[in-house]
């Protein structure tokens, strides 16, 4: 079964998700701390709460997408950008 962005077919438990995150670089650790205190962001938005350079973001998002720890929707405020929550 494929998944799209957006969409995750699993649920974690909150030590499955500790687990994945844990193998990750620091700056996906980062990006997903600035999301637990506050979401949904924008990449841009992420950028600027972690002072990570637009790049890092980009890959550290990439990589969290991969794990299932992230989920991606467009933005109701500008189609155009995507914002992004962690999983439930």
């Amino acid at each position: 079964m494929s998944t799209k962005i957006g969409e995750t077919s699993e649920t974690l438990s909150a030590d499955e998700f500790e687990d994945r995150l844990r193998e990750l670089p620091p700056s996906a650790k980062l990006v997903a701390k600035v999301l637990e205190i506050d979401e949904p962001l924008s990449q841009s938005q992420l950028a600027e709460e972690s002072l990570l350079p637009d790049r890092t973001v980009r890959y550290a998002l990439n990589r969290l997408e991969e794990e299932n720890l992230v989920i991606s929707r467009y933005s109701f405020h500008d189609a155009r950008k995507q914002v992004y929550s962690l999983v439930e």
